[in-house]
């Protein structure tokens, strides 16, 4: 399963949610769901936007777990 690792990149950043939410610009509950892994896709555009904000790579973005 992949899911994506932004609460901890921002913690890590000193960033709040909030913060992440007014940078992306996108609507709350997409926002809210992203954020959750509670969606099944992301643009490719919005994965660059993120590790741009959170100065990481697609590699720390994304977790993968073997179940």
């Amino acid at each position: 399963m992949v899911t994506l690792n932004i609460l901890p990149l921002l913690e890590k950043k000193g960033k709040t949610k909030y913060w992440l939410y007014k940078q992306l610009g996108m609507s709350y509950q997409n926002f809210n769901r992203m954020v959750n892994n509670q969606t099944s896709s992301i643009k490719l555009e919005r994965i660059e936007v993120l590790c741009q904000l959170l100065d990481c790579t697609p590699n720390e973005l994304f977790l993968i777990r073997w179940e």
